[in-house]
C-alpha cells in the first residue's frame, strides 16, 4: 500500500515515505504563524530532502493550491522567484553563497515569497557557512531559505541555532522495494535486493535495480575484497576499484559536459569544430575548470559509495559473528562472511570497521583515493592498521 505522503495532494505527490514532515510543511506553507524564515531538511542520503524543499518552495510560491501552474514552474526550476544552489564540486564556495544572500534581499517579483534553497548545506566550509549567518539572523521580508544536509551535525552550531530543523525518517526495506517496483516496474526480487544493497537509499535503490552493470560491479568488487590476502592482493584491488570508479564517474559526466560545451558554443554563436576565438577562451576555460571539479566530485562520491558497501559487508560479519545472522545486507555473500565470521576474532573486524570510517573521512580531507584504498586492504589483510 502506498503511504499516505504519496497521496498528498500536488505538488507533493512526489514525495514518499515522509507524512509528517509534509503535514508539517503543508501548515507552515499555508499559515503563516507557523512558518519559519529559515528550516533545515534533514535526513539520510536518498529519503528525498531534495524532493521535499522544492514541493515546499512550490506550496509557498504559489497563490493558492490551487494554483498548480506555479507551482509546476517551481519544480520545472524555471521560476524567478526560486534560487537553488546544487553543487556537484567538492564544497560550496564564499562567491556562491554571496550570490545566494545578494538574492535573497530581492522582494518576490511574482509569487507570495521568495525561496532560496541550499539542496548540499553540509558542503559549506566554516568561512562559506558566515557568509550566510547575516542573512538567517537578519531574514529579509517575504524570503524564506530552505538548507538540505543528512545531519545537523554537519552545520555549524551558528547556522544550527537560526533554522527550524525538521529531520526525516528512514523507510524500511520492503517500503523502498515497493517503491521502486511501482517507479521502474522491476520485479519484485530484483527490487528487494535493490533496496537491501542500498541500504534504503532511494536513488542508489532505483540505479541497482535498473542497471545490471551496477549491479555486477557492487558484487565484483566485495568479491575481490573479501580475496585480498596481502599485500600485493590489496594494491591490485585497490586499483581495480579506482580504476571502475573513474570509469564510472566519466559515464555520469561525460554526456552532460558535452552538453554543456556544445550549449556554451551556441550561445557565442561558435559552431561546432569551429576555433575559439581568443576573447571567449576564458569563458571556455572557466567551464572546463567547474567540469573537473564535477568529475573530482563525482570520483570521490562512487568511491564512497564503495567504501560504503564495504562497511555493510563487514557489519554482516560482526552480525555473524554476534550470532545475529537474519538480518544481513549481503545475504548473497552468506557462506563467505559466515567463514571470515569464524576466522577472524571481533576485535579484527571492529579495526576494519574503524578503518572504513577513516577512510570516508580522509577523502573528504583530499587525500590521495589510491593510497587511502590501499591502506584500508592492508588493513583488511593482515588485520592491523599500517
Amino acid at each position: 500500500m502506498p503511504s499516505a505522503a504519496s497521496l498528498a495532494p500536488f505538488p507533493w505527490t512526489d514525495v514518499w515515505g515522509q507524512d509528517d514532515a509534509v503535514d508539517a510543511l503543508r501548515t507552515a506553507a499555508s499559515d503563516p504563524a507557523a512558518l519559519s524564515h529559515a528550516w533545515l531538511i534533514t535526513g539520510p542520503p536518498g529519503s528525498g530532502r531534495s524532493t521535499l524543499a522544492y514541493a515546499f518552495a512550490a506550496a509557498l510560491i504559489a497563490d493558492s493550491p490551487d494554483d498548480e501552474h506555479t507551482m509546476r514552474q517551481v519544480l520545472a526550476g524555471t521560476h524567478p522567484d526560486v534560487t537553488a544552489l546544487r553543487t556537484d564540486k567538492v564544497i560550496i564556495t564564499i562567491k556562491e553563497a554571496r550570490s545566494l544572500v545578494e538574492r535573497s534581499y530581492f522582494a518576490p517579483s511574482a509569487g507570495r515569497y521568495r525561496v532560496i534553497v541550499v539542496e548540499d548545506a553540509d558542503r559549506m566550509v566554516e568561512r562559506t557557512s558566515n557568509v550566510l549567518l547575516k542573512a538567517l539572523e537578519e531574514p529579509p521580508e517575504n524570503t524564506v531559505w530552505i538548507l538540505c544536509a543528512p545531519s545537523e551535525a554537519d552545520l555549524l552550531p551558528t547556522i544550527r541555532s537560526r533554522v527550524r530543523p525538521l529531520r526525516l525518517r528512514e523507510p524500511d526495506v520492503d517500503d523502498v522495494a515497493r517503491l521502486i517496483v511501482q517507479r521502474t516496474g522491476a520485479d519484485e526480487v530484483t527490487a528487494e535486493q535493490a533496496a537491501r544493497h542500498s541500504q534504503r537509499h532511494i536513488g542508489m535503490a532505483q540505479r541497482l535495480a535498473t542497471d545490471d552493470a551496477a549491479r555486477r560491479r557492487r558484487d565484483t568488487t566485495l568479491r575481490s575484497v573479501l580475496g585480498v590476502r596481502g599485500v600485493g592482493s590489496a594494491v591490485e584491488v585497490a586499483g581495480h576499484i579506482i580504476q571502475a570508479a573513474t570509469d564510472d564517474a566519466k559515464a555520469l559526466t561525460a554526456e552532460r559536459d558535452a552538453a554543456e560545451r556544445s550549449s556554451l558554443l551556441r550561445t557565442v554563436g561558435i559552431a561546432e569544430g569551429q576555433a575559439v576565438p581568443p576573447a571567449l577562451r576564458s569563458q571556455i576555460s572557466a567551464l572546463e575548470d567547474d567540469q573537473k571539479k564535477r568529475a573530482t566530485r563525482s570520483l570521490r562520491d562512487g568511491i564512497d559509495r564503495v567504501l560504503t558497501d564495504l562497511q555493510s559487508m563487514f557489519r554482516d560479519v560482526v552480525m555473524l559473528q554476534y550470532g545475529r545472522g537474519d538480518d544481513l545486507i549481503n545475504r548473497e555473500l552468506r557462506d563467505d562472511l559466515s567463514a571470515m565470521a569464524q576466522a577472524w576474532p571481533v576485535t579484527r573486524t571492529l579495526v576494519v570497521l574503524d578503518h572504513l570510517a577513516e577512510t570516508r573521512e580522509a577523502l573528504e580531507r583530499n587525500v590521495a583515493p589510491t593510497l587511502a584504498l590501499e591502506s584500508l586492504l592492508v588493513t583488511v589483510a593482515s588485520g592491523r592498521k599500517p
